[in-house]
């Protein structure tokens, strides 16, 4: 076969599958996936599905259904770093997803934000991948002397590496933060901004390190499985956006609601509504 007819049938393979065509030869497309740690973030979620189906991949479930005739699936991803790259990993080869929202409670990082507040995830960054200084027996230990370490930065080890330490950011795909930014006027519970999202297997309550956190890298809210959601999602290639409720903020003594959990999946909700809307007009 010539090289010209290979080019040929490549252009015609890519016109049939377009986005385009494929919504208007009926084809189904690939689901949006939203995530949930906890029954408290994802079962909400699940329960508005049309036709769901509740289905077990090793430990972690999983609910196919439709949103205004659109294929979602929601994921309870568990608590964690290592569920929630699981997770996302076996959503991603399972249902092979057109969008991956990852979304739940988190506690505050920034003194302005009052629970219920939404943050819509700009970018998040891992705040549990760090190098210590070297100290004796007995010189103790100050985590804001702590660097931190981009694990995905070289083949290296990574203790070892000679590149700077800078702290890894995962970015929102542009257009699911434009389309989870459209729904804001139909949050009346607080407000939403957009921010910064740390995410690591460790729960902060000192304000001395929250405190730093948010200085040299400007987290909102911390919690525990975006940064590690979005990284696998972003080996994948899928677009990926991160949205976070503040449940509590001891920086300003906000107390815990577990409520929020509800209040965040109404919100995105709203925001699989409109990106079903946008592209289904497609």
């Amino acid at each position: 076969m010539t090289k010209k007819l290979n080019l040929v049938l490549l252009a015609v393979c890519g016109a049939l599958f377009s986005p385009l065509t494929v919504a208007q030869q009926g084809v189904v497309p690939g689901p949006i996936v939203v995530q949930g740690a906890m029954p408290v973030e994802a079962e909400r979620f699940a329960q508005r599905l049309d036709n769901p189906r509740e289905e077990q991949i090793g430990g972690w479930r999983f609910w196919r259904g439709t949103v205004d005739g659109y294929p979602v699936v929601v994921s309870e991803t568990l608590k964690g770093m290592s569920n929630a790259a699981a997770a996302t990993a076996i959503a991603a080869t399972e249902f092979r997803p057109v969008a991956i929202i990852n979304q739940g409670t988190a506690g505050g990082h920034d003194p302005a934000l009052k629970v219920y507040d939404i943050v819509l995830g700009k970018y998040s960054v891992s705040l549990g991948a760090f190098k210590t200084p070297k100290k004796a027996l007995g010189e103790g230990s100050d985590s804001r002397q702590w660097q931190p370490m981009d694990l995905l930065a070289s083949k290296g080890s990574a203790g070892e590496d000679k590149n700077p330490h800078t702290i890894r950011q995962f970015p929102a795909d542009a257009k699911l933060l434009a389309i989870a930014e459209s729904v804001k006027g139909s949050y009346a519970q607080g407000k939403v901004v957009e921010g910064v999202i740390g995410s690591a297997d460790v729960w902060n309550s000192e304000l001395d390190r929250i405190r730093d956190f948010r200085e040299k890298y400007h987290t909102s809210v911390e919690e525990m499985e975006t940064a590690s959601a979005a990284q696998i999602a972003a080996a994948f290639n899928i677009p990926f956006v991160g949205i976070r409720v503040l449940s509590n903020n001891i920086t300003n003594q906000g107390k815990y609601d577990p409520q929020t959990g509800l209040a965040c999946q109404d919100y995105v909700y709203q925001v699989v509504k409109a990106y079903i809307a946008e592209n289904a007009s497609r």
